[in-house]
């Protein structure tokens, strides 16, 4: 049940992970981290938690082409939750081919059976059952073993015990005020991660429209698609913007996002805003995923939807085969 995986999130960060053939690592400067969907979201929330992590996102086919330069000098890591993600499988076996450093992180699939046969360094996730999108604590965890961050790592550990999964009832508010309505979500370019996994989370247990965006790039021209006129107003009514307010935003964007609001309501749109809650960095941005997962999931009830499995996904897939 997606209930219980909401419920139960704040364990997976006493997960302990094992990386095995470890010796075969070596030395390396930064990291590539290649994957898709709910596994390709993990990048976004390291640089999140560590501004200055160096990690590069790839959510393609191949190698990304600009490293070419210093590749041997980088830890390539496919990491797929299922381990049959076709995307991660060619980033993977392109890095391999190449004789590059490689690590894999995955509950299963084909990517953890190539490993094990070749000796390539892996992790293996724990396989609950959950959907990726459900298992970022995991993912998470593993990846920080595996680059060897030892102190995030154990700050991440400290989550199991300080997060709050007790936002079922403000999820179900918040569901309740965007019936009928496409969400919009607004953070700050550092949190960027959050506005995208919440839209994520709308989309997937969901399954409606979502989109967002970033201060202060959008103020220099999304927010003139909303300057309401009679003509324009049906275009506009529709939408819901969620703006995620952080104690750590820079003061200019904080300015930003209360002037933003202003002239929205102002214009007669519908704008709910959520500030972070927690001491810690890991603590304000891991609570509110939580709510978006409890207010994605009374979303989907709102509906009628099926909460949990994404069939035009899976539909998809067979149709590219």
């Amino acid at each position: 049940m997606i209930t219980d995986a909401i419920k139960n999130f704040p364990k997976q960060f006493e997960y302990e992970p094992e990386v095995v053939n470890s010796e075969k690592i070596g030395e390396f400067e930064s990291a590539v981290i290649g994957g898709m969907g709910g596994s390709g979201l993990v990048v976004g929330i390291l640089r999140a938690l560590k501004i200055d992590l160096d990690v590069v996102a790839h959510h393609e086919y191949g190698l990304p082409t600009f490293l070419e330069h210093d590749k041997e000098k980088r830890l390539f890591v496919a990491i797929s939750y299922s381990g049959n993600t076709e995307e991660t499988l060619d980033f993977f076996e392109e890095a391999v081919r190449k004789n590059l450093k490689v690590a894999v992180i995955s509950t299963g699939g084909k990517l953890l059976e190539i490993a094990e046969k070749r000796s390539i360094p892996y992790i293996k996730l724990p396989d609950t059952g959950i959907e990726p999108r459900m298992a970022l604590g995991f993912m998470v965890r593993a990846i920080l073993k595996l680059l060897g961050e030892d102190e995030l790592f154990d700050e991440t550990g400290k989550l199991s015990e300080s997060l709050n999964s007790d936002s079922e009832e403000e999820g179900k508010t918040l569901a309740e005020k965007l019936t009928g309505k496409v969400p919009v979500i607004y953070s700050s370019r550092r949190n960027q991660t959050l506005a995208y996994n919440w839209k994520i989370k709308f989309n997937e247990t969901g399954k409606i429209p979502a989109f967002y965006n970033t201060f202060p790039e959008l103020n220099h021209n999304e927010m003139t698609g909303f300057d309401v006129t009679n003509s324009t107003s049906e275009l506009s009514k529709n939408m819901h913007f969620i703006i995620l307010k952080d104690s750590d935003d820079d003061k200019h964007i904080t300015k930003r996002m209360d002037v933003l609001e202003k002239l929205y309501k102002d214009r007669k749109l519908e704008v709910t805003a959520i500030d972070l809650i927690g001491s810690t960095r890991g603590e304000r941005i891991f609570n509110s995923l939580v709510l978006a997962d409890w207010t994605a999931y009374s979303t989907a009830e709102k509906y009628g939807v099926e909460p949990e499995k994404t069939p035009m996904i899976e539909e998809f897939k067979k149709l590219i085969q």
